[in-house]
């Protein structure tokens, strides 16, 4: 080790890793809609920061498909088409069935599944109250805590930008979303083959709930207008 130059230590998160994520936080809750633009010099001045870091956040989020650049004519939030959203229900398909398989590998699905019971609680009395923002709330909850205890960061961060895509087509579903009756017991009984270690039950409840969730989205969602 001697004669080697010490690593200078580096800070935890950037500036543009910090507006990445107030953007995508910005878009999941609908603050920017679905093909709205993003202008430079407004964000810039709303963040206070640089034109430099705002755009290498910006970057990202364009590497992670919810922003699209138009050539002159600047950043916008992606539209989703009915492809997109079958696209995006896939992928997170495919995350949400990796993360299960590593939890059950792990000999962990029954207290994974009491976590998940514990979401589904809170989603319950959300849907008591008719509150559908808050039910939507727990809903992205659950699936997050799902892949989470897989305790994979990659499948995390992938599965954290679909959600985000999720929100988007969600907020076109507008009426058409499904009311807490039907969304709050689906929750629990896929929370509950998880806890009951029924790797089969819970393979068919999800695939299921996706299914429905495209059936729906493919109804409403338009062609994008530009």
């Amino acid at each position: 080790m001697s004669g080697r130059r010490a690593i200078e230590p580096v800070p935890t998160e950037s500036t543009a890793s910090l507006i990445a994520d107030r953007l995508r936080s910005a878009i999941h809750s609908g603050h920017f809609a679905a093909g709205e633009q993003l202008h430079e010099v407004v964000l810039a001045r709303e963040f206070g920061v640089s034109r430099g870091p705002l755009r290498e956040g910006m970057q990202r989020l364009t590497q992670e498909g919810l922003l699209v650049s138009i050539k002159n004519r600047g950043l916008f939030v992606v539209e989703l088409t009915e492809a997109d959203v079958r696209d995006v229900y896939l992928a997170r398909s495919a995350i949400e069935h990796a993360a299960a398989e590593e939890i059950f590998r792990s000999g962990n699905p029954e207290r994974s599944g009491l976590r998940l019971i514990k979401i589904w609680q809170d989603m319950e009395k959300a849907g008591q109250r008719n509150d559908v923002v808050a039910i939507g709330h727990w809903d992205v909850k659950f699936h997050e805590c799902l892949v989470a205890q897989a305790k994979s960061p990659r499948l995390s961060r992938i599965h954290r930008t679909l959600m985000t895509e999720t929100k988007l087509c969600i907020n076109a579903l507008g009426g058409s979303y499904p009311p807490p009756d039907e969304r709050v017991p689906e929750h629990k009984a896929i929370a509950e083959a998880m806890r009951d270690q029924d790797r089969q039950l819970f393979d068919r409840l999800l695939d299921a709930h996706m299914d429905d969730a495209i059936r729906r989205l493919a109804k409403v969602v338009p062609p994008p207008a530009r």
